[in-house]
């Protein structure tokens, strides 16, 4: 493509794991390129993040934030919400200590000898965790990710245990298509009493719950790879940069109106 095409960018999804984080790793300082399942999820759910911070009136470097999956999806997430948390003045090392995984063996912790190399760097401190409500229960975050692929896996005790942990609770069901999503609009609404601020992979019709009616935000990276693309080429730029991406969930979270938060629909 290079040869052929010189200018060109290239976007590369859906490859495997391991494949996504090595080839991204292996070009991204060597040519103009970018991962969407990696850079493009991370970018739409960092903005998601931004809007919610409008409203718990939080900054994201104070977030915790637990993710339940360790895929390329939510380890790109949390790369992104570093970088983030970093701009705001965070130390690097801070940063990476709010954000925490499960996987599907129970918390990504450092006592592990099973782990990816692309886990590692998120492999803290703690003792062995064997489930997601137990680490729920530990960490106490104050958002909950679900980039796992895996339907039903923010139960009820585990939603109204994040509202009770925290008055508007983040809760983010990333999975898709609808029917691998970690749980339902109807669901997170109900089992948090209308606290959750909640958003989705997959698309999710409004839910009327204690006489207001919720509106559910889509991550959907067609937020964000046609405006990046586009102004990479408008540019010139030689190289796709994580701050590329942070700044685009600035940009996307800019958009969204006091009327969407009002419905709490975190995006556009």
């Amino acid at each position: 493509v290079e040869k052929v095409y010189p200018k060109a960018l290239v976007q590369f999804e859906d490859f495997a794991n391991h494949n996504a984080f090595r080839l991204l790793q292996q070009y991204r300082d060597k040519t103009c390129c970018f991962n969407d399942d990696i850079q493009g999820t991370a970018s739409v759910t960092l903005a998601a993040l931004f809007s919610a911070g409008r409203i718990t009136k939080r900054r994201l470097s104070d977030e915790t934030i637990l993710f339940h999956g360790a895929g390329e999806a939510a380890i790109g997430i949390a790369d992104l919400v570093v970088t983030a948390m970093v701009a705001e003045g965070t130390p690097k090392k801070d940063a990476m200590a709010r954000c925490w995984f499960v996987d599907s063996k129970g918390l990504v912790e450092s006592s592990r000898k099973d782990l990816q190399e692309h886990k590692k760097p998120y492999a803290h401190s703690h003792a062995p965790v064997a489930d997601l409500a137990s680490a729920v229960a530990a960490l106490k975050p104050t958002a909950l990710i679900g980039a796992s692929g895996q339907a039903g896996q923010f139960t009820q005790p585990i939603v109204e245990l994040m509202a009770k942990l925290n008055e508007r609770p983040v809760v983010f069901a990333l999975s898709n298509p609808t029917a691998n999503s970690e749980c339902t609009a109807e669901q997170a609404y109900g089992w948090s009493k209308g606290k959750a601020l909640f958003a989705t992979g997959s698309p999710f019709p409004p839910v009327a719950y204690g006489g207001k009616t919720f509106v559910t935000g889509q991550c959907n990276n067609a937020y964000i790879f046609p405006g990046v693309g586009m102004a990479v080429v408008a540019t010139g730029a030689t190289r796709v940069t994580d701050e590329m991406f942070s700044a685009a969930a600035r940009a996307l979270a800019d958009l969204v109106s006091e009327a969407d938060l009002a419905t709490g629909c975190l995006m556009p």
